[in-house]
């Protein structure tokens, strides 16, 4: 059995109390408290998490890396690897909740369109009820099905305060469009679910492809994360997919922009609960302002804009007609 000292626990502890950390912030941490930077000590830094690993198998967790399908860093987590009604017992949100924040992650994981996300909109109508009538399956034919109070009761104030929260937990994030999307901890902690929901992998990184690019050919379900194409055609402008042959033009993004938002989102990331709790209302007025500068831009683009929905419209019905079975 592998023995932990205070240098183990301190890692964990970090992870534990704070949350997914970014690879730098983890990185930072593992270099401050053992000395070697894990760029040139990439054995050493291995092994401290495979003792870890080996530590917290006994109690059912797990510490994981992950890409955040979004913008492709990679995030350190603590996970359980058990799902029982005993483990469920240690979260703070309630039934309600939980089938809303499920409602949301199913909406996301079913596009054929690989957006990654959802409106806002979209989220705030989701009706529990649903949730209720999935769960009894045939038995909602033999006559009208009870619905819980809660869930009949849950008021859509009390969803947009669950989104905060989810978001804050990193359970859920804001995209740059201003929808929803899946945070960093879903993508640690539901991934066997992602896999049993049969949700596309990634051509490349056979991860669950969430958000990811689709191939032009219409026939073909292959999805490959945009992080993937960056690292694996950068220097190439003619993709050809690995499945059908079909070609992929591809343009490598501009890396300064990306490069200068994250920095300027990275100290948010860094800050305590209580500061993120306190910036909440910031948060929420910077996303309408974000929408009042949308509907201009949409006001001034015109008709341009709205000749572009149908061949949108389009593909999703066609792509969708295609993976039904």
């Amino acid at each position: 059995m592998a023995v932990l000292n205070w240098k183990h626990h301190v890692l964990i502890q970090s992870l534990l109390e704070r949350g997914p950390l970014t690879e730098k912030e983890f990185h930072t941490i593992f270099t401050g408290i053992t000395g070697h930077n894990p760029g040139t000590h990439q054995g050493k830094f291995n092994d401290y998490l495979l003792k870890i690993n080996r530590e917290l198998s006994y109690v059912q967790l797990d510490l994981r890396a992950c890409r955040d399908q979004y913008d492709g860093q990679v995030y350190y987590g603590v996970v359980n690897n058990v799902s029982d009604e005993q483990s469920k017992l240690g979260t703070k949100y309630s039934v309600p909740q939980i089938a809303f924040f499920k409602a949301i992650v199913e909406a996301i994981a079913q596009d054929v369109t690989a957006q990654g996300s959802i409106s806002n909109i979209d989220a705030l109508n989701i009706k529990l009820e649903n949730q209720v009538l999935n769960s009894l399956g045939s038995q909602s034919q033999d006559g009208s099905p009870t619905i819980p109070a809660a869930f009949r009761n849950f008021t859509m104030s009390q969803k947009e305060k669950t989104l905060d929260q989810l978001v804050q937990d990193k359970w859920l994030c804001y995209t740059e469009d201003d929808n929803i999307g899946v945070g960093v901890r879903s993508i640690l902690d539901l991934r066997s679910w992602f896999h049993n929901a049969e949700v596309p992998s990634c051509e490349v990184c056979n991860e669950a492809g969430l958000k990811a690019k689709l191939c032009p050919n219409e026939g073909c379900i292959v999805r490959i994360h945009q992080y993937c194409l960056n690292k694996r055609f950068s220097q190439r402008g003619v993709i050809v997919c690995p499945s059908c042959d079909t070609q992929w033009q591809y343009q490598p993004p501009k890396a300064e922009p990306l490069e200068l938002e994250d920095e300027a989102t990275g100290p948010m990331q860094s800050q305590p609960p209580t500061k993120l709790t306190q910036n909440q209302p910031s948060l929420r007025s910077r996303r309408k302002r974000q929408r009042v500068s949308q509907n201009d831009d949409a006001e001034t683009v015109g008709c341009s804009s709205q000749a572009s929905q149908p061949s949108s419209d389009m593909r999703r019905v066609t792509r969708s007609s295609t993976h039904l079975r």
